[in-house]
């Protein structure tokens, strides 16, 4: 089968290996769909944290079914399907309190283990969730829509209040839509004003801050002086991230769903004076998934727009270095299948 393999960094090539032998309790899943993410482009430039080499990248996956033992699910031979890509041990202290996002084993598929940029993938059964009446441009979304869920939900965002996203990617993007659907007042924040207007377009922003004027005096003139309760970061940028401790309020909270391999600061004192909380945020939950499909469903999240760019896997290596041009105006790239 067509596989494309991430060699070293900055080499892929594309190779035919075999097809995977699908055990006991493994589902065998033809990959119709791949997303590109960040994760994907920080491996290619060897920025990635906890990796190794060669791996076969991707882990936001639309498959369908091929074959599967009989299930108590329901799932069966030509459905549609995601992936949960979080493989947990189940029996760590995470696992044990209903954390396996963040298992202490955890291997992230397409990450610590060969992901999805081929054409079929064997993945233990229970890792598979049916997508019953969804595209499969709405299904491959699914995951990166939980990853800013779950950063919505770990800062407990409500009603009214000023939430701050950092990063108009795309798990910058499902973050201000997940605060939006909360009911929050939410501030959108890049540098790219062309991604700023997005923004507004798809995720229903409230207001929009250039990151390269005046911050501080925005928020203040955009909240009337309180500044923002939560500030959610999602740029990969250490730079942004030791930045955000000023953005917050009194009492606020600091999400990082970004992942940078550096040392992150921050000056005591007013950490302290603000009573700041300080979140991470990895992964999501199945629960999360669920929610995201409900909302997929209900068509308050539009997978078409939020697509830009798609490439056949016969093409997707040359089209790779298109899509980390920032003149591309790329949001999220697929690869077909």
């Amino acid at each position: 089968m067509k596989t494309i393999v991430c060699v070293q960094p900055e080499q892929f090539e594309m190779t035919e290996t075999e097809l995977s032998v699908r055990r006991a309790g493994e589902a065998l899943v033809k990959v119709r769909r791949i997303g590109v993410c960040g994760t994907d482009y920080h491996a290619y430039r060897g920025k990635q944290p906890y990796f190794e080499y060669p791996r076969i990248l991707g882990h936001e996956i639309a498959g369908e079914i091929v074959d599967i033992d009989p299930n108590s699910r329901g799932i069966q031979k030509g459905d549609y399907v995601t992936v949960i890509p979080y493989l947990t041990c189940g029996n760590c202290v995470a696992c044990r309190n209903g954390k396996g996002n963040c298992c202490i084993e955890l291997k992230v598929i397409g990450c610590h283990v060969d992901g999805a940029m081929r054409e079929y993938i064997t993945v233990p059964e229970d890792y598979v969730v049916k997508a019953e009446g969804l595209s499969l441009e709405q299904i491959v979304i699914i995951e990166p829509m939980s990853i800013g869920l779950h950063a919505v939900n770990r800062a407990q965002v409500r009603r009214d209040e000023f939430v701050l996203v950092i990063g108009a990617g795309p798990i910058g993007l499902a973050a201000m839509k997940f605060a939006k659907l909360a009911g929050a007042k939410v501030i959108a924040m890049d540098i790219n004003e062309d991604r700023l207007r997005f923004c507004q377009e798809w995720a229903d922003v409230d207001d929009t801050i250039q990151a390269t004027g005046d911050v501080i005096a925005d928020l203040a003139r955009v909240t009337e002086g309180s500044f923002p309760t939560t500030v959610i970061d999602a740029t990969g940028n250490a730079k942004s991230m030791n930045s955000t401790f000023e953005y917050a309020a009194h009492g606020g909270k600091v999400v990082y769903v970004s992942l940078v391999q550096a040392d992150i600061t921050f000056y005591d004192p007013d950490f302290h004076k603000k009573e700041l909380t300080l979140l991470g945020s990895r992964a999501a939950t199945k629960e999360e998934f669920d929610y995201v499909i409900q909302c997929l469903r209900a068509n308050q999240i539009h997978a078409e727009a939020f697509i830009t760019h798609q490439a056949p896997i016969d093409q997707a290596i040359e089209q790779f270095q298109h899509w980390l041009s920032p003149p591309s105006g790329l949001i999220k790239a697929l690869i077909t299948l």
